[in-house]
């Protein structure tokens, strides 16, 4: 049998140094943390031929261990042992002096604190600090050497070294990650914010942004749960929320002596690593039992709109870090000036409707006073005469009366018609459009030509009305405005849209025949129609999910098209 050759120390020394330089070469070329953390237990057991290694991860006080990883032990024996050591005795030792540590027998140590029921036995212990950027990150371990013996002065500089290899290591790892993380948070705010502007160039009002705001605030920090406050007053109210929570509605806090009112009125964010610290206990909003919190303000020019408040973080550590306050304030510019663009519109949209609204009974008042009031003083006159008049001669005037009496009833009739024709109740919508048409043009040279193909299915009563109301104030259009000599309507459906036009071979819009913008996106100015008249039109189609679109004709004249879709009877507003 071969003897086995001897040995001797230089070769052992060039063995090892050409081992140490592969671990290195292993952990800086390694970019996932995790991954890299692993390789260094193996490394450093294998190095000094140690049984067990560990590697301990301090906390941001730099006082104790947040993490504690281990190799070498088996599952059974990590769950004897029970929970993981946190930095005291031995492992606390190099914590408070950060200098390699060599051991002959760990139990005979001032520090020691023994082992807890279960452990394996461990006397011959290394260790060996971490740094990253002479700042300390962690420790690494290494206790029982398979061979009995103690670990030697090559060991110690092995691990040393492999320890530096490690600092380096853990930086590029951390540096890619966070490269990676700012690439991912970036692309993220860009994709919300592109989402936020569609949004409210869809005319989308302000909760479902508001909505929207939350649930990406919440992906950006990885948050247990977000809320949305938003300031009335001398009070904070919930707006919006984003997570599993059951939050009250009425839920408030004063602006006043709440942590998220400092936030407000400093302008800058608060992380709060105990939640009831918050000065409002979160139980009351329903976030029961959250320990932690991110405040962030929502500012936009100057102005205190409202906060973020984020809640708990989902994994291992539930506070937030700086990276987080840095990440949820950067998106929180983007998201106030949503925010303020949202309610400016819809402050636009209220006093549109209001003054379409105005204008509408504007309009009414004058039709009655000018029309019916008129006609009824001169029927008081008629009447009034008549009842002077001799015996016998007043009969020609209360034959004139009843006359004016059966006007003033047509044109009473005229004005009900406008306000809710009796025709789209009672026989649905062809009938009524037929009716509008025919009195609308009746007397006044225009020639009309109404083509409806629609079955005889009844339409839901939101698509009646909208198309009702527009074709009404399209044809009142041509016939105030264009100076037209034809109108055309047209109406069709399929099975899932309803289209109505309303063509005229009058002037066109502006005047000269100036399209308006794409699609229609600008308001078209006379003929077509003064404001009031084509807002209405346009915010009608939008709340039946619709659109309505002005703009000329191919031929000359406008057109006004109606187009709406058409849900199935029961179908809610996503049909």
């Amino acid at each position: 049998m071969p003897v086995p050759t001897p040995i001797d120390a230089s070769e052992r020394h060039v063995v090892r140094l050409e081992r140490l330089l592969a671990a290195g070469r292993a952990l800086t070329a390694e970019l996932d943390l995790q991954t890299m953390l692993d390789r260094l237990l193996v490394a450093g057991r294998d190095l000094t031929g140690a049984r067990y290694a560990a590697l301990g991860v301090l906390d941001e006080a730099r006082t104790g261990l947040a993490e504690f990883l281990t190799l070498g032990l088996d599952e059974e024996t990590r769950e004897t042992i029970g929970d993981l050591p946190r930095g005291h005795g031995i492992l606390g030792l190099l914590i408070d002096r950060p200098t390699p540590i060599r051991l002959h027998d760990i139990s005979q140590h001032p520090r020691s604190y023994g082992f807890p029921p279960g452990h394996p036995p461990m006397r011959s212990f290394l260790g060996a600090p971490i740094t990253v950027h002479g700042r300390i990150w962690g420790n690494l371990y290494l206790s029982e050497k398979r061979t009995g013996e103690d670990f030697d002065d090559d060991d110690v500089d092995s691990i040393v070294t492999l320890a530096q290899w490690a600092g380096i290591a853990i930086d590029n790892a951390r540096l890619f990650a966070e490269s990676a993380r700012g690439r991912a948070e970036v692309e993220q705010t860009m994709r919300t914010t592109i989402e936020i502007a569609e949004a409210i160039g869809s005319d989308t009002g302000l909760p479902p942004i508001l909505e929207l705001i939350a649930r990406r605030a919440r992906e950006l920090v990885d948050a247990h749960g977000l809320l949305i406050w938003l300031r009335e007053g001398d009070e904070l109210r919930i707006a919006a929320v984003a997570g599993d929570e059951e939050v009250p509605s009425a839920a408030s806090i004063p602006v006043d002596g709440s942590t998220a009112g400092e936030a407000l009125r400093t302008g800058r964010p608060v992380r709060v690593a105990d939640a009831r610290s918050l000065r409002a206990d979160p139980a009351e909003f329903g976030m029961d039992g959250a320990r932690s919190a991110l405040v962030v303000p929502l500012t936009h020019r100057g102005q205190g709109l409202g906060v973020l408040v984020a809640f708990d973080r989902r994994g291992t550590s539930t506070t937030f870090g700086a990276d987080h306050e840095r990440t949820l304030a950067a998106f929180a510019a983007s998201a106030s000036t949503a925010v303020a663009t949202a309610r400016l519109v819809e402050r636009q949209r209220l006093q549109d409707t209001m003054a379409a609204a105005e204008a509408e009974r504007t309009r009414w008042a004058r039709e009655l006073h000018d029309q019916t009031l008129q006609g009824l003083a001169s029927l008081k006159i008629l009447l009034g005469g008549a009842l002077r008049a001799p015996s016998g001669t007043g009969r020609p005037a209360v034959e004139s009366a009843v006359g004016q009496v059966e006007h003033e009833i047509e044109a009473l009739r005229a004005i009900i018609a406008d306000l809710r024709p009796a025709a789209l109740d009672e026989l649905g919508l062809e009938p009524a459009l037929r009716t509008l048409v025919a009195r609308l043009t009746g007397g006044t040279g225009v020639r009309a030509r109404v083509d409806i193909d629609l079955g005889r299915a009844r339409l839901p009563p939101e698509v009646e009305t909208t198309a009702y109301r527009v074709a009404q104030e399209a044809v009142t259009n041509v016939l105030k405005h264009a100076g037209a000599s034809s109108v055309e309507l047209v109406v069709r459906q399929d099975a899932d849209r309803f289209l109505l036009r309303v063509v005229d071979d009058g002037r066109g819009p502006g005047g000269g025949g100036a399209a308006p913008g794409a699609g229609g996106d600008r308001r078209p100015e006379a003929p077509v129609g003064s404001g009031f008249g084509v807002v209405g039109m346009l915010e009608r189609a939008a709340l039946a999910g619709g659109v309505t679109t002005i703009g000329p004709g191919s031929g000359g004249g406008t057109v006004v098209a109606l187009d709406l879709p058409l849900r199935p009877p029961g179908a809610g507003a996503d049909g």
